[in-house]
This record gives C-alpha cells, structure tokens and sequence, in this order.
C-alpha cells in the first residue's frame, strides 16, 4: 500500500469521525448558552478541566505523554498531530476542526476521548465551555498567579447598605450572582468572642464583655478592634502561626534530639508583630539581617528565622549530606512560605507542572548554599551544642539596653543560631537527582524567570533576593501573605491552597478580592495591623455563623462568604482559653519555653537516652500556667495533647494545619490535668463569692463560653450542680480525688463538696462545642 493511499484513507477516517462526532454531540446542547461566562478564561475555565481530565496524557510529564501531543502549552497544542499531519488538536475558532473537541464530544468508545479505560469522563458543561473557548480563539495565558496583581476596579452591587468595605463589594458581588444573601451581623456577645480570640488568641474578659453590650456608639466595634490590636497578646497570636512557617521547635530533631537555644528569636516575633513591623521589614531581616548595611544585634537575632531547621548530632553522618539537607530545608521553607510555591518539586528533576526548571531550584539554593555551616558540628554534649555556628550570645546588657524585648531572666549564657555567610563564595551546582555528592553544572544565585527575572540591579546574596520579593513586580510576595492572613482569620484561604499558588494549586475564589487586597496592602506600605483591621472591619467579617439549609445546600463549604465561618480554635488557644477564663493564665510575654503537664514516659520510650533531653522533666508553679505557644517542642515527642488537636511538631515549615475531629479531643478536655484544674481553682474562686449558685454558674458559664446562658441551660446546669453535690455529699472520697488534680494550691477557705460538685459543673462547661469554637 503506497503512502498517498495511508493518506487518503486517514484523511477518509478523520472526515467520518468528524461527522459522527458532529451527529452525536447533542451532549453539548444540554447547556444553555446563559449557563456559561460570556468570556472563556483558560485559567479559570479551561485549565481546571483539562488539568484534570487531559494532562494525565497530554501534559508536561513527558514520560506519561501519549501520541506526542502536549496540551498544556499552545504552540504544542496548536502543531499538526503526530500520528496525522492533517489534523491538529486545537485549530482556534473552529471546533470542528479540531480533535480535541471531536474526541470529547464523540460517542463512539474507539475515538473519544478521555478513553472509556481511564475512568475519565467529561461533563455536559465541561465541553460546552471547551467548545465555547475554541471558538473564542482557543487563547492561553500565563498561570494567573505568575501575572503581576493589579487594581481592580471595586464591583457595584445591587444591596447598597449592606458593604463596610471594599472587601464586603467583591464577596457580595459574587453572592448575588449566586443569588444568595448575606447574613445578619452576629450578636454582639458572639462577635466579640470572635474577634477578641482572631486578634489575641484569648476570650474577652466580663468587663470587655459588658463595656461593649453598654456601648451604643457608632464606632462601638471600631474601639474594640483598637483595644484589641494595642494588646500585648496580639503579638503572640500572630506569632503562632509564623512559629509554624519558621519551623521553630526546642530540640535538634533526629534520633538523639537535643535542646537547642532558640527561643529569644521567638521573642522577637512577637517583638515585631505587637509594634507592627512592616512585612517587607519583617521578612528582609529574617532571611538578611546580617547582611543589612551596619545591622544590628536585633536585625542579626532575626535571621535566627533560617536556623530554625532540623540539625543532626549523629557522629556518623556525612558532612557534606546534611549540610545541603540544611540549604535545601531553608530553599523549601522560603517557596512555599514566602512565595507560596512548590519549589522542592524541582530539586530532583525540572518541575512536573510548573515553569521551573531544576537548575532555577538550585539558582534559589544558591542564596542560601552560602552560610558558614557545618553537616555535623560536635556530638551531643552540654551548653555549647545548644545553638550552632554561626551563634550569636545575649548579653544581660544587650538585654537592658538593645534586646530589650528578650525575657531573659537568669545570668546563665546564651546563645542563638543566627545567618552568616562565608567570606568567599560557595559554589553552588545542580544536583543530578538531588544527590549531595552528584555535582552537575555549577550555576549562580537566580530566581525563576516565570515570576520575575533577578534584576542585575539587585545584588546576588540573601539582601539582592530581599529586595526581589518586595518588588512590585513580584506577582506572588504580597498575594501569599493576605491569603495566609485570610486563613488565619476565617479557616480557609482565598486560595484554599495556601502553600501551592502554582498549577496544580486550587484557583481562588475570589480572584478579584485577592488582587486587590495585594495591591491595596503594598500600596499602604505593607502594614499589618492596616490589613488586619481591614479585614475584621467588614461586613464580610461581622456576620452570624448561623447557616439555614437552604445556604447549607448550595454552598456547603461556604465559598460564597454568606455566613461566618465556624471552626475549632487551634491547639495551644484550647489551653489558652482555659487557663484565661479560669484566671490560671500567667500573662508574661516570652522567655524560654516551659514543660507542662504530660504522661509520664513519653520521652523515656522515643529516644536514644542520651542528652540533655532523654527524660521529661516537667516544670513547676507560675510555668505551668504559661500560653500554649510556650510549650516545650521536642520534634521526636511533640506535646501529644497539643498534637491531638493538630498542632504542628513543626518538623518542616507548615503554612496550614489539619483541622480534625476526633474523640481523642473530647478526651483531652474530660481528662487534662489542666482543664481539671482550672474547672477546680475556678469554682473555689467563685464559691468564695457572696452570691447565689445561680449567679456562679452565670458567671461561669460567662467567662468560659463568653455569652449569657439562655434559660433552658440554666436550668440545666443548676439541676447538674444539686445533682453532683448529692453525689459527693455520699462520697467525700471521690470528692477529694476530684479536688486534688493539679499543683495549684487548694482554696480551703470553701468547702471541699461544694467544690468537687462546681468542678464538675465547670468541666461540664468546658467541654461544651461552643467552647473551643470560633464562630
């Protein structure tokens, strides 16, 4: 058979298919034009379907492609097909002539496509807006998040009154196009709670409480945002969530896990949150404080960001290996922290989705490939293995007069893990497969040429690669950390995944908001209690939780912001609540971190018995009563009530938490000695008080749920209270026990019945949903 005859019968088959799949497409009528965006966007409409429907065969992982044909770049999709020259996957503004919408339109099980094999099926919707893009010129664009933000107008929306700000113009915008409607803004009892544990991590206090229900001014909400950001404990709150990113822990890690120094540079954070530090400050000094002109011991206890890894003293390790262990920890941490992307994806191999290649990773390990480090600096031993070169020591003076911030309480020396570099540079070469030792070509400090060039202007250290972040055309600095701050603040970010803006991330929901919230927190010179204030200013913010089945049903996840969000508090605020509510809570600001209660041969059992931290040694009186951000980490035995509400053991850096539902944490709060004890100091203090059971238990049900209770559950625990104290009155033994968990001392001005039976009563308050929630 010659080759023009092969040619004409392929030509022959692809007509026929053509015209099968034209008489079988009544798939694609099923949509109503009105169902679908005026404007097909390949990043929001197209992309999404194809990534995952297609590019399991036809995307970037070049060992998976089939028939050659590449569909996530244009100039491969839009090239004739391999198997036949004639035809092309994507001929712009004609459907019909392109195999792609052939295939997904076809019916016939040896043509269409994706294959009946792959389980893989399109919807009705999906080829309609296939269909749609091709005839709207098959266009695509560049990954949205890799495009520098831009202003975007403010939406008009059709409900005037409801906006506070802008913010509350682009959620409601969508809304309405929803068709759904805000919610009422929340009591003021329940918003209250809400935004003092967002913005310090704590409950209100009763007399916050009843100055803010006395309170009918106009900006009666305003004032309280005000209070509440001017608090002491609004640093810590926004520090816990950057303890997370920084990977900040109290040990070493690996088998032997020792103590480490670090927590002045904790100290710092919350030093710089509470005088609101600008982010671009905030972030230049942590990765090139050191390399600042004249810095200062405050910029250099900053870097101490970048020490914070996991450091290895097993005498038989390779140097070499576990030094580059240290610049690859500290290349991840800054991409999926600080520009929100998957750069460890490219340490082995050019990345499988997004546009970096596997030597841009090693250009970014570059900036950091040149501290003065060692793999392997001694074997476990005593003061001098807390910290690792390069050290910096406070001083009681730099305490008094320089670091002042620093709660250091004692003589004894102390030393941090800080940056600084090399006084020649590192050669820094590709890593063939990512192995230590298997040097590829050697390459210079550089940044990914899809977000934005390194710029000759900027010098080729960590301080060059700062002044590259906060440029204003960096698609990615800004956007990363208002969506960090979202999440904090409602549960989810605008981009849900927060760690991947890249391809394989999920696309925001509000891609408008995100630019401008951006764009607006640069313009106002990167300042975050401005961006905080923002965003708990709005009506957005300020609604009920309450959710009706019909919103429930049409929106589950809550992606149209038509109600507040709902969720569990996270791990050391359940301690904090506790303890602030019970008037346990030791408010001192930073200092070294404490050993609370814990099950006895947890470390014993997890650990080589070597070092300063091979027992438990739990800490006594005012430590005890210390926020849970203070917790001892030691990463091979995190605090395990703290890890069951999924905390982080902060082994790597972690932009979001896990937020489960288990009844292990049902179990830590009927069974922790802290929550015990705080129920029994609690109801001595309030049965030292003149007043009536009913109005205790009023006050307490106040304090730990922060609301009044309804009648009904008045009732309820009063009848709990006459109930238990018959209980005890039988059994003074039991009583006893009930009273005797914890080192606080007991109240013996009370009687010890009356206050095993408000124990209870106190515990039972504790464990209610509400408690821990923030809603």
């Amino acid at each position: 058979m010659n080759r023009r005859l092969v040619y004409l019968m392929l030509t022959f088959l692809s007509i026929v298919y053509a015209i099968q799949a034209c008489n079988n497409n009544s798939t694609t009528t099923q949509v109503a034009e009105e169902e679908l965006p005026d404007s097909i966007s390949y990043n929001f409409n197209v992309r999404p379907i194809l990534s995952d429907k297609c590019f399991v065969c036809h995307g970037p992982d070049a060992n998976k492609r089939e028939a050659g044909l590449r569909l996530d770049i244009a100039e491969e999709a839009y090239k004739a097909l391999k198997d036949n020259p004639s035809a092309h996957a994507l001929v712009p503004f004609k459907p019909n002539a392109s195999e792609v919408f052939l295939r997904i339109a076809s019916k016939d099980s040896a043509y269409m496509m994706p294959p009946k094999s792959s389980n893989l099926k399109l919807t009705a919707y999906e080829i309609s807006v296939l269909e749609k893009w091709i005839k709207q010129g098959a266009k695509y664009e560049k990954h949205w998040a890799f495009n520098p933000p831009k202003l975007p107008a403010v939406p008009a929306v059709a409900n005037k009154t409801w906006p506070k700000n802008e913010i509350d113009h682009f959620i409601l915008k969508k809304m309405e196009q929803k068709h759904l409607e805000p919610n009422k803004e929340a009591d003021k009892e329940r918003l209250l709670k809400r935004l003092s544990l967002d913005l310090t991590g704590l409950p209100p206090t009763i007399a916050m409480m009843d100055q803010f229900l006395a309170d009918n001014s106009s900006n009666a909400y305003e004032k309280m945002v005000d209070q509440l950001l001017a608090s002491p404990a609004y640093g810590e709150k926004m520090a816990l969530h950057w303890l997370d990113i920084a990977r900040f822990a109290d040990s070493h890690g690996y088998q032997d896990d020792n103590y480490r120094s670090q927590w002045p540079w904790r100290d710092w954070v919350i030093h710089a949150f509470n005088k609101n530090m600008p982010y671009d400050q905030f972030i230049s000094w942590q990765l090139a404080g050191d390399l600042m002109p004249n810095s200062t011991k405050e910029q250099l206890l900053a870097t101490g960001f970048n020490r914070n890894h996991k450091i290895t003293e097993e005498g038989g390790v390779v140097d070499e290996e576990y030094r580059v262990e240290y610049v690859t920890d500290r290349t991840n941490t800054f991409g999926k922290a600080i520009i929100g992307v998957t750069l460890e994806c490219a340490h082995c191999h050019d990345h499988k989705y997004d546009p970096f290649s596997q030597k841009e990773y090693y250009q970014v390990f570059a900036f950091f490939n040149n501290v003065k480090e060692v793999g392997i600096e001694s074997v476990v031993g005593g003061p001098e293995t807390y910290a690792k070169k390069p050290l910096m020591e406070i001083s009681n003076e730099d305490v008094k007069n320089i670091l002042t911030f620093v709660n250091k309480q004692d003589t004894n020396r102390l030393i941090v893990s800080v940056m600084g570099d090399q006084d020649t540079v590192r050669k820094t070469y590709i890593l063939k497969r990512g192995a230590y030792d298997a040097h590829g070509d050697e390459v210079s400090a550089g940044t990914p040429k899809s977000l934005l060039s390194f710029s000759d202007k900027y010098p080729k250290n960590r301080l060059g690669l700062t002044q590259w972040l906060f440029d204003k055309q960096n698609p990615l600095t800004s956007r990363v950390f208002v969506n960090q701050i979202w999440q904090e603040i409602f549960g989810r970010g605008i981009v849900k995944t927060s760690g991947d803006f890249g391809m394989q991330g999920e696309l925001p929901t509000h891609p408008e908001l995100l630019d401008w919230l951006a764009v607006d927190f640069m313009n106002h010179k990167w300042d975050i209690k401005r961006l905080m204030k923002q965003i708990v200013s709005s009506a957005t913010y300020r609604q009920s939780a309450v959710v009706t089945p019909e919103k429930l049903k049409v929106d589950p996840d809550n992606i149209m912001m038509a109600r507040s969000s709902r969720y569990r508090v996270p791990a050391e605020i359940v301690k904090d609540v506790v303890l602030a509510s019970s008037g346990l809570l030791v408010r001192t600001i930073g200092g070294p971190s404490v050993k609370a209660y814990q099950p006895p041969g947890l470390w014993e059992g997890a650990t080589s018995g070597r070092g300063q931290l091979a027992k438990y040694v739990q800490d006594h009186g005012e430590s005890l009563y210390r926020r849970g951000m203070y917790n001892f980490i030691k990463r091979t035995v995190p605090p395990p009530n703290m890890g069951i509400f999924d905390a982080s053991n902060r082994d790597q850096c972690e932009v979001k938490r896990n937020k489960t539902n288990t009844p292990l944490q049902a179990l830590v709060m009927l069974n922790d000695p802290t929550v015990l004890e705080a129920s029994r100091v609690l109801a001595g203090n309030l049965l030292e008080e003149k007043s009536s059971t009913d109005a205790k238990i009023n006050k307490a049900f106040r304090l730990i749920v922060c609301r009044k209770p309804n009648e009904k559950e008045k009732q309820v625990l009063n009848a709990y209270y006459a109930d238990q104290l018959k209980v005890y009155t039988r059994n003074k033994q039991d009583a006893a026990k009930i009273i005797a968990v914890g080192e606080y001392p007991i109240n013996n001005k009370v009687n010890k019945t009356d206050m095993a039976a408000m124990t209870e009563v106190i515990t039972a308050i504790y464990n209610l949903e509400e408690t821990i929630t923030r809603s």
